[in-house]
């Protein structure tokens, strides 16, 4: 497929959940590739719009793929989610049913790779360079290319801040911001009725986005999916918090993927799963909190404390970034491009230290990131542990080095 290009082609997608920042980040790649005099193509809906073309039909290219000009991605910058539209396809595991219609002849099995025909695509749509917006499963898929011969330049994203080789990820400032303010909004709820309120915030794997706020004292305690904690002492504790509060309430932070003592696994909404094999989460917290309620006359002289059960989910990822989810994803942006213009590929932009990096991108493969349990979690009393700051990240629990 034939192309007036100066310099080359770039693509540019976003995968998995949508978050704060993607706009802006997809705004900064633009502008800075077209003045540089490379052409720039948004491909739609993530990996899902690099195995949905057909290449025997043109008009199904508009459906999959658009030109990005700087009118296109100015209007949007400022806006939330992503214009380019996400999902969690990943293409090396399809099952029959998700195989495009035209794709449903070439491949029969119950899971399909078609990594070939994303390789084909690539070269038919002459992208020589592929960036890649996303978290820990999106960028697998990424590194994945990178191994076949493809040059790729990734942007870490996700609101659980867990994509190893960076301390900080697009989204996860605006999910923090917005945990805060809603936490403290619900206290009213929680005061006037003297209750335990239970926040169930993000966090499959790591619990970043209950151990911040807590630490920055929208919580009295915090549950995370590293420790696997007992009910009982949460209700002491919170039943501890409670009488000490004028105003009669206490509010702990639960992280999606928390367990206490007794459950067998995390909480699910059902047992589909995602091409990544993950299970949608949500329920953990109102389960906590039918615990807490049983067993709080143990702790408040015999009277059972009511609770208010509330789960922030897609609140904390709609809307429009805060200032760091704008600033970040602009530095990001012209990370990637530095990279490009300079030959490099298979990196993962990155902060470390507060200070804007690159890595392999194979870390994003090569291990887990998670909380430091030892070091920056208290679990007798299930809160954020924290001392001495000189010298500490900008967001203190966050630093993957």
């Amino acid at each position: 497929m034939a192309h007036g290009k100066k310099k080359g082609t770039i693509g540019i997608l976003t995968g998995g959940g949508d978050v704060p920042g993607l706009n802006p980040a997809i705004r900064a790649v633009t502008v800075r590739a077209l003045r540089e005099g490379y052409r720039v193509m948004g491909i739609r809906r993530g990996w899902a719009g690099l195995i949905d073309i057909d290449r025997d039909d043109r008009r199904s290219l508009s459906d999959h793929v658009m030109e990005l000009t700087e009118d296109v991605v100015n209007k949007v910058a400022r806006t939330g989610g992503t214009f380019l539209h996400t999902s969690r396809t990943r293409p090396s595991h399809v099952p029959r049913e998700n195989l495009p219609r035209h794709l449903r002849d070439r491949h029969g099995d119950e899971m399909n790779d078609l990594t070939p025909d994303v390789l084909a695509n690539l070269e038919w749509l002459g992208i020589d360079t592929l960036i890649p917006i996303g978290g820990d499963d999106t960028l697998s898929y990424a590194v994945h290319l990178h191994r076949q011969g493809i040059p790729v330049v990734g942007l870490p994203k996700t609101m659980d801040n867990d994509v190893p080789g960076t301390d900080y990820c697009i989204g996860f400032s605006t999910c923090v911001t917005r945990t805060i303010e809603m936490t403290h909004a619900l206290r009213t709820s929680a005061g006037s009725h003297e209750r335990f309120l239970v926040i169930e915030v993000f966090g499959r794997y790591a619990g970043f986005t209950a151990l911040l706020p807590a630490m920055a004292g929208a919580a009295h305690r915090c549950v995370i999916p590293e420790y696997t904690f007992d009910i009982e002492r949460l209700c002491e504790l919170l039943s501890q918090d409670r009488m000490k509060n004028p105003s009669r309430y206490s509010v702990v932070l639960v992280s999606e993927g928390a367990t206490f003592e007794g459950m067998d696994e995390m909480v699910f909404k059902d047992h589909e799963q995602d091409m990544y094999g993950h299970k949608k989460l949500g329920g953990v917290g109102d389960r906590i909190a039918r615990r807490l309620k049983e067993v709080s006359p143990k702790y408040n002289n015999g009277r059972r404390v009511n609770i208010i059960s509330q789960r922030l989910g897609y609140l904390v990822r709609c809307g429009d970034p805060d200032a760091m989810d704008s600033i970040v994803p602009m530095a990001f942006g012209n990370l990637a491009m530095d990279l490009i213009l300079d030959g490099v590929s298979g990196r993962l932009v990155s902060i470390r230290n507060g200070r804007y990096d690159n890595v392999p991108i194979e870390v994003v493969t090569s291990r887990k990131k998670v909380v430091d349990v030892k070091k920056f979690y208290n679990a007798d009393r299930l809160r954020p542990a924290y001392n001495r700051f000189d010298g500490a990240p900008v967001f203190i629990m966050t630093s993957d080095y």
